[in-house]
């Protein structure tokens, strides 16, 4: 595992909300207040992905403000990033309150002052996000066009954007298989998503460098995919011409994302994994193998069964026999 694990119940309730607070302004330098400090309640996992920081939260309603003072004293040049996994949160902003929605996102320069604050910090009631921090440096688009999208309410549930939002959701729910050399691959990903996605917001993808551009198109790919894997029509010249490709561009960024790993084969492993996950899982032991075998994208139980064969070296209905789901009846 890697990064820091906040539990507010680790911790006296005397020292809660400091304890907290302290933690994510290692990257964010905000004001904290909150009216149920002396009370508090919050988890936090911090994830440290090469220049990036990736923080999920679940607090008591927090108000995060950074004020004009506090940006002439210490500014460390980030942009932030909000991910919203429930409502309850606004912003204020040049005399403007935006409230924010589930699976909203949320860009803020640490370079300017905002105020983001509960829409109701009397009612006590968890509210959930992802935080991601990156030094405007690296990103590869010019300042005054990011500028654009500043404390505005911004779009999470589509295109690029769910990819971003199901990138940062995912890489918390993995956090714990993860080992330190996994940290800066990730960040590049994370890196490149959030270009792609901006640069997409803003029409700007020519801006973009050709290994940004490639992978975010590989991440779309790989997505794509998973959400297709029962399709038995699924195969790379679709896949290309669904994403407006050519089969060889396909082929090389797929291979650059997957370590070299062809189209079709990353398909099939995707596949028979999860058809040797379901054939284990005791809750499908009254499912037949067949229709396990066309969830996946296996319309002939014979090409299922050669397939799932060569990957483990026993038949579907071995593996099941073996298993808890088999082993249950």
């Amino acid at each position: 595992m890697i990064g820091t694990v906040f539990r507010s119940e680790d911790v006296p309730a005397a020292d809660r909300f400091d304890y907290w607070r302290e933690l994510i302004a290692r990257t964010r330098s905000n004001d904290f207040i909150s009216t149920h400090s002396a009370d508090f309640w919050g988890e936090l996992r911090l994830l440290e992905l090469g220049p990036a920081t990736v923080m999920n939260v679940s607090f008591l309603p927090t108000r995060f403000r950074r004020s004009p003072r506090m940006v002439r004293q210490s500014d460390r040049e980030l942009y932030h990033l909000t991910l919203m996994l429930d409502d309850g949160m606004a912003l204020d902003h040049a005399g403007r309150t935006t409230a924010f929605a589930p699976y909203d996102l949320h860009l803020a320069d640490s370079s300017q002052p905002y105020d983001f604050r509960p829409a109701d910090d009397r009612e006590r009631r968890i509210v959930r996000g992802v935080g991601l921090d990156i030094p405007k440096a690296l990103l590869p688009l010019p300042p005054h066009r990011v500028g654009e999208l500043l404390n505005r309410r911004l779009p999470g549930g589509e295109g690029i954007g769910a990819l971003l939002a199901e990138f940062l959701t995912g890489v918390d729910r993995q956090a714990d298989t993860l080992q330190p050399a996994d940290a800066p691959r990730l960040g590049r990903v994370v890196l490149d998503l959030m270009s792609a996605w901006i640069a997409q917001l803003l029409d700007a993808e020519a801006a973009l460098s050709p290994e940004t551009r490639g992978q975010a198109t590989a991440e779309r790919v790989q997505e794509f995919i998973r959400q297709n894997l029962h399709d038995p029509e699924l195969t790379p010249p679709v896949i290309a011409a669904a994403h407006n490709i050519s089969l060889s561009y396909l082929h090389r960024i797929f291979q650059q994302r997957a370590q070299g790993e062809p189209v079709a084969a990353w398909i099939r492993r995707r596949r028979l994994e999860n058809a040797h996950r379901d054939l284990a899982d005791p809750s499908l032991s009254g499912t037949p193998i067949s229709a396990i075998a066309a969830r996946w994208g296996y319309s002939r139980h014979s090409d299922f069964t050669r397939a799932f064969r060569a990957a483990y070296g026993m038949s579907p209905r071995e593996h099941r026999l073996q298993s808890p789901a088999g082993r249950g009846h």
